[in-house]
């Protein structure tokens, strides 16, 4: 296989399969999986939704920035926060170690995936819906995407054949899947 050196970054809304996305990516491709929510939970204690009940939206952003800025994977799989697009500078950390890949899924789909949005542990301000969470992050999730994925009618596997597809005709190396990681 060629250079993994290179990360795979998933940025996407909450139930865009960033996480489901990125276990078979990593699996795919012979990498390492790294999820910040993850590790978020895992550095403080807690879930994310008690981050947010306790602290508030912001303090979880705060974490979500530190966690990532915290991370050196080389040829890693990682799928963010929904909200880490909110920080400039985690965002400039992911782009220097990797490509950045937005799933990209329409408002309706996202809606019948996320049905606990008062429990999820989003990152977003009490007052806003989730259509507003979409509304206001897609461009953000657009302006740090390398490459767009249009998710829509696609299974997991295909999005992964897409993505692979994708940094293979964008010239980047270690996108190559493989039936055999030994």
């Amino acid at each position: 296989m060629g250079d993994t050196t290179s990360s795979i970054v998933l940025i996407g809304m909450p139930g865009a399969g960033k996480s489901t996305i990125g276990v078979l990516l990593a699996k795919i491709t012979c990498r390492s999986f790294i999820d910040t929510d993850v590790l978020i939970q895992t550095r403080e204690g807690r879930p994310l939704q008690d981050i947010v009940d306790q602290d508030g939206h912001l303090a979880l952003r705060a974490i979500e920035e530190q966690v990532i800025i915290g991370q050196v994977c080389a040829g890693c799989v990682v799928a963010t926060g929904g909200s880490a697009v909110y920080s400039p500078s985690a965002m400039a950390h992911l782009k220097k170690r990797g490509t950045i890949v937005f799933l990209d899924t329409d408002l309706a789909t996202l809606e019948a995936r996320v049905r606990d949005v008062a429990t999820r542990g989003l990152a977003k301000r009490k007052d806003q819906s989730f259509a507003d969470l979409f509304d206001e992050r897609v461009p953000l999730y657009r302006r740090y995407a390398d490459v767009t994925v249009d998710c829509r009618g696609l299974t997991h596997e295909e999005v992964c054949g897409r993505i692979i597809d994708e940094l293979r005709r964008r010239g980047i190396s270690g996108a190559e899947s493989s039936e055999s990681c030994s």
